[in-house]
């Protein structure tokens, strides 16, 4: 069951001080979504790492030596 309907099956039952504490705890349980939404909002969504896209990658080719050196 949540709050709310905790909330609601105090306010039926006249659970008075149950209804009171209950809306203490919702009150901070939406305080503390609403926290976690802003420091959300405040992050960017992705994390520029430096590392080379594929199209940089593909792009590049590899060449090898002709020249050997044999000992």
């Amino acid at each position: 069951m949540t709050l709310i309907g905790r909330i609601a099956e105090a306010e039926r039952e006249r659970w008075l001080g149950e209804v009171e504490g209950l809306q203490v705890s919702l009150a901070g349980a939406q305080g503390k979504l609403d926290q976690l939404d802003a420091e959300a909002a405040r992050r960017p969504s992705t994390v520029d790492l430096g590392m080379p896209t594929f199209a940089d990658v593909a792009i590049r080719t590899t060449t090898t030596s002709t020249d050997q050196h044999c000992p």
